[in-house]
């Protein structure tokens, strides 16, 4: 069996109640958590899941931004970090 790593930038957007929403803009998806450690373990499970069947499938996807450039277009509101996931086929 071989393993694949994947990281990609994720934007953790906090909502004004507290929870947060996540978004991979390299990839257009979409997750959230009540709190910032919930909405990591989301994102790892949601990176999982994708990459599982574009491994599987064999689909194109965009390489991941480089986190200097995401940085700079951050609002006051919003957190971008690395997210990482190991798929095996």
């Amino acid at each position: 069996m071989r393993k694949y790593q994947f990281v990609y930038p994720a934007i953790f957007v906090k909502d004004e109640d507290g929870s947060y929403q996540v978004v991979f803009p390299d990839l257009e998806i979409f997750t959230n958590g009540k709190d910032l450690s919930e909405a990591f373990l989301s994102a790892k499970d949601l990176l999982s899941v994708y990459f599982a069947y574009a491994v599987k499938y064999e689909t194109d996807f965009n390489k991941p931004t480089k986190l200097e450039l995401l940085l700079p277009k951050c609002r006051t509101n919003e957190t971008v970090m690395y997210v990482d996931a190991v798929v095996e086929r």
